[in-house]
């Protein structure tokens, strides 16, 4: 077999198919000899002065393989065979421990990752997965969760293939072209007032206020868990919003930068947290467990369901999030104010979400348009009495 040549200046691009080494870019060399036994062997050396080589039956296939390697050297998105063979675990994990974002979303990756994403594909080598790996899953999951989860977990995915390509782990994502489930456009429908009584009756008293606050001020559940009792302004009636409770129980900052807000609140909701208050002492937290600990997002659900048995309702917490906004906008609230109350990062989420709710958009323009045509109603009921 030939000895792998040392390259030399001006050597021309290109591969040979004589079986001389020669110079695919500077620095790297390929070449195709045989072996005693009848086999081709095909090497080269990477951008890093690595040599890589493979035996087939077939100086053709040889010569392809090679053809391919030197190919991707040339344009630049060459990957070392050997660093795919990494699994999707490890490389996951890898990139999850440097991976900079809000607390809330470390929570929903580490559920992605640990429920859905690495008990399907985590044991693959990284440069085994193909697209259709990832649409099977896409697949598998729709069956059992909501478009805009499976949505969310495919997200996580695709950054992680991205970051193998960047890391030179694999050449091309097998994220691309992926069919998505599409999202539901459910309009939120709010609670009536009399289901929001029946389920603030049907949790246990310590929590009663939980749901009178949701329901009268728009707070996310999390957030809610996540106040202070120094938090509520009982003179000012207001309550200040600053934090919020994870699920995993730490505490985070609030979602957006505008959900950071202060919220003005009506004199029921400011009774009833001052009964709160009275009746379970002024601790730290606002909303504590009978253990005297800050009530928890998983402690909070299992109030909710049994809240729902109770009622026989099928409705979440976030739907007490509605019922505030269904109000304000029955009360002539604008978009802006609606947006304020609810720390929506822009008007524009707001009306997405509950541009249905503004009442008698018809008859309001049937009103400015007749007042912008007064004048010519009146020359019209003018011609009418002249004519008679």
């Amino acid at each position: 077999m030939r000895a792998l040549a040392v390259p030399t200046a001006g050597t021309a691009i290109g591969q040979g198919r004589s079986g001389n080494p020669h110079q695919i870019r500077e620095g790297h060399v390929s070449s195709i000899g045989r072996r005693t036994d009848g086999s081709w062997r095909a090497r080269y050396r990477d951008s890093d002065g690595r040599e890589h080589a493979r035996h087939f039956d077939r100086k053709v296939d040889a010569q392809r393989w090679l053809d391919e390697m030197t190919a991707s050297i040339v344009r630049g998105d060459y990957v070392d065979p050997a660093a795919g063979k990494i699994t999707l675990r490890r490389h996951a994990e890898a990139w999850q421990s440097s991976h900079v974002g809000r607390p809330g979303t470390a929570s929903l990756l580490d559920n992605a990752l640990r429920l859905h994403i690495l008990p399907a594909l985590g044991d693959r080598p990284v440069d085994s997965l193909r697209r259709s790996d990832v649409q099977a899953l896409v697949k598998s999951l729709s069956v059992k969760l909501s478009p805009g989860t499976v949505r969310n977990i495919y997200e996580f995915l695709n950054r992680i293939m991205q970051a193998a390509v960047d890391d030179r782990l694999i050449a091309h994502s097998p994220c691309r072209r992926i069919v998505l489930p599409a999202r539901s456009e459910v309009e939120p429908i709010p609670p009536t007032p009399g289901e929001v009584q029946a389920l603030a009756d049907a949790v246990p008293p310590r929590f009663r206020a939980v749901v009178v606050l949701l329901a009268g001020s728009g707070l996310r559940i999390g957030e809610a868990l996540g106040l202070q009792t120094s938090d509520v302004d009982f003179l000012r009636r207001t309550v200040r919003v600053e934090r919020q409770r994870l699920q995993d129980g730490s505490i985070g900052p609030t979602k957006t930068a505008k959900s950071t807000r202060t919220v003005p609140l009506g004199q029921i909701v400011v009774s009833e947290l001052a009964q709160h208050v009275a009746a379970y002492g002024a601790s730290e937290w606002l909303f504590t467990a009978p253990n005297g600990r800050p009530l928890t997002y998983r402690q909070w659900k299992t109030i909710w369901r049994h809240a729902l048995r109770e009622t026989g309702l099928d409705l979440d917490t976030h739907s007490l999030r509605h019922f505030t906004a269904s109000a304000l906008i029955a009360g002539g609230a604008s978009v802006k104010q609606v947006q304020t109350v609810l720390g929506h990062s822009s008007a524009a989420i707001t009306l997405k979400v509950y541009a249905h709710l503004w009442p008698g958009d018809e008859e309001r323009t049937r009103k400015i348009l007749d007042t912008a045509l007064e004048l010519l109603a009146d020359s019209l009921r003018t011609r009418g009495l002249a004519q008679r």
